[in-house]
């Protein structure tokens, strides 16, 4: 079964209380059970961990090599502005690490100095970034596996792939329950 470890940095433990109008009003542990259904029906074991400390962040991914995880999703949240200790560990991994946040960080003026570090970035899908991330990582995961099984040119008569038929769950998520307040009389 392919083991996956979710990272989520620092504030997400506040998720759907620490400024709803922009990360929305999905609670921590709703976020939570999305992911562990999706991971579940997706096939796959997934751990979930969260801090505040960059630390404990960086020692629970040098962990997760020793305990043969095959990948790393992260929303690294606070950490993305001067986690710069982090994405040295990250370098060092060598499985996949896919980074996602629930807003566009970029439409919001932020850069994410870890991001360097992951084989891709999703953003701006709120709770669906981590279930398009989830898929990304499962890909990349696969790749990596059918790179390692796959036959020499000498010896392969018929190169196998993902069949076309194999499929994923659909990502399913909670309609908003409220609109975004409108901007109009807010000082900048």
């Amino acid at each position: 079964m392919t083991k996956i470890l979710l990272v989520q940095g620092a504030n997400m433990a506040y998720l759907g209380k620490r400024q709803p109008e922009i990360y929305g009003t999905t609670p921590a542990a709703e976020l939570d059970q999305i992911v562990q259904r999706y991971a579940s029906k997706c096939g796959a074991e997934l751990e979930i961990y969260y801090t505040h400390i960059e630390g404990e962040a960086i020692a629970r991914i040098y962990r997760a090599v020793d305990e043969g995880i095959d990948g790393l999703l992260m929303n690294p949240a606070g950490f993305l502005h001067a986690g710069y200790a982090l994405r040295d560990c990250l370098r060092a991994m060598r499985f996949p690490y896919v980074e996602v946040h629930m807003t566009n960080i970029d439409k919001r003026g932020f850069k994410s100095v870890t991001a360097e570090t992951a084989r891709g970035v999703i953003a701006g899908f709120g709770v669906r970034s981590y279930l398009m991330g989830f898929d990304a990582l499962l890909d990349l995961i696969q790749d990596a596996k059918t790179a390692k099984t796959r036959p020499t040119a000498k010896t392969r008569p018929t190169a196998k792939t993902r069949p076309a038929t194999e499929t994923r769950p659909a990502i399913e998520t909670r309609p908003a329950t409220k609109s975004r307040p409108s901007r109009k009389g807010k000082k900048a």
